[in-house]
């Protein structure tokens, strides 16, 4: 067991204050096989990176929604973690062919992206999550409404007051519960719209997770491309796992 420190975080619309927390145990590391893909979308290639346990399953499955600056190294070394944490994850080239795609072209990419996971012999189709960062964040926000076949969502940093469709436009046909992770020094996404936000959310009974982190700013999973391994990282990642375990 570990013992670990949290931010505060809003449940369901209770605020937890600070308080040190016992953690599950630990799943076992999983062995991973991982490889660029090509997703099939719109008669067009999508270069992707796709990772999974090499034994086992079938596992739950994620798709995962890289940032405005594209498929960093970051992202795969994220991918690869969360196979070995047991979940097929695929990352989405969404840029392959646009820098800014429109919500349609990537609505129809994720369609095909679980389209994809659900033909693995290795994936349980009723068991699909969204994850996504910055514009992903957006997306997740987005599409987890729309997408049915998604059971759960963790959004990281996202806009819910931006786009030709704002998220915030939709709560009330959000089913899925959804996790939200941000930070407080976030200068792109101020954290006051995550609070109206989520208070749009408990106002509609929708089943959500608020975890904030005090001084972080955007984007702050990754730094000059690369995984954070710190405290504050580590704990962010084990919460996104903890609530896709809980969901999935």
């Amino acid at each position: 067991m570990r013992l670990r420190l949290t931010s505060f975080m809003l449940v369901c619309g209770a605020l937890l204050l600070p308080l040190a927390v016992h953690a599950q145990e630990d799943a076992p590391v999983m062995a991973v096989d991982s490889a660029d893909v090509d997703i099939m979308s719109g008669g067009q290639a999508y270069t992707s990176y796709l990772a999974a346990p090499t034994e086992g399953g079938p596992h739950p499955a994620i798709i995962l929604i890289h940032s405005f600056n594209g498929l960093e190294e970051g992202y795969r070394a994220m991918t690869d973690r969360l196979a070995a944490e047991g979940f097929v994850t695929l990352s989405l080239g969404w840029q392959t062919f646009e820098r800014s795609p429109s919500d349609d072209t990537v609505s129809q990419l994720i369609q095909d992206g679980i389209a994809f996971l659900s033909a693995r012999d290795d994936v349980d189709p009723s068991r699909l999550g969204l994850t996504g960062f910055c514009a992903g964040g957006r997306y997740t926000m987005l599409f987890l409404p729309q997408i049915q076949a998604f059971s759960a969502g963790v959004a990281w940093y996202g806009f819910p007051y931006r786009g030709d469709t704002l998220p915030a436009d939709l709560i009330g046909e959000l089913t899925a519960p959804m996790l939200i992770i941000h930070g407080t020094a976030d200068q792109p996404s101020p954290i006051a719209d995550i609070y109206r936000y989520t208070t749009a959310l408990a106002d509609a009974n929708a089943s959500f997770e608020l975890k904030v982190y005090q001084g972080e700013p955007h984007g702050f999973m990754l730094q000059d491309g690369q995984l954070r391994t710190d405290e504050v990282a580590e704990d962010a990642f084990d919460q996104m796992v903890s609530y896709f375990r809980r969901k999935l």
